[in-house]
C-alpha cells in the first residue's frame, strides 16, 4: 500500500474529520468565551476589587535609562489569559459533561440486542426445528 493511499484513508476517516470540526468549533467557542470574560467578567471583577484592571498590571524590573526602554513584566496580562483559560476549560467541561450525559441516556433507552449466548441458542433452536 502506497503512502498516498494510506494518507487518503487516514484523512477521510471519521475521527480525523470529527477532530478537525471540533478544533474549528473549539477555536470559535474560545473566542466567544474570551470576549465574554473580557467584556463581562473582568469589569465585574474590577468593580468588586475597587476598579483594578488586572490585564494592565505590570512590574517594572529595570527602569528606563539612557534612552532604553524599561524592562517590564506584564503579569496582569498573564493573569488575564490564565483566567480566560480556566473559564474556557470549565465551559468545555460542562459541554462535554452534557454530551456524555445525553449519550448515556440514549444508550440506556436503546434496547440491547441478544447476547452471544442467546444468539447461539436461537441458532440451535432454529436448526432443531428444521
Amino acid at each position: 500500500m502506497g503512502m498516498m493511499q494510506e494518507f487518503k484513508e487516514f484523512a477521510v476517516k471519521g475521527n480525523v474529520v470529527d477532530m478537525a470540526v471540533g478544533l474549528v468549533i473549539g477555536a470559535a467557542f474560545g473566542k466567544i468565551v474570551s470576549t465574554f470574560v473580557s467584556s463581562f467578567v473582568t469589569p465585574l471583577v474590577g468593580y468588586l476589587t475597587g476598579g483594578v484592571d488586572f490585564s494592565k498590571r505590570t512590574l517594572e524590573l529595570i527602569p528606563a535609562m539612557d534612552g532604553k526602554d524599561a524592562l517590564v513584566m506584564k503579569w496582569g496580562e498573564f493573569f488575564q489569559v490564565t483566567f480566560d483559560f480556566v473559564i474556557i476549560a470549565f465551559a468545555i467541561f460542562l459541554v462535554v459533561k452534557a454530551i456524555n450525559s445525553a449519550k448515556k441516556k440514549e444508550e440506556a433507552a436503546a434496547p440491547a440486542g441478544p447476547s452471544a449466548e442467546e444468539k447461539l441458542l436461537m441458532e440451535i433452536r432454529d436448526a432443531l426445528k428444521k
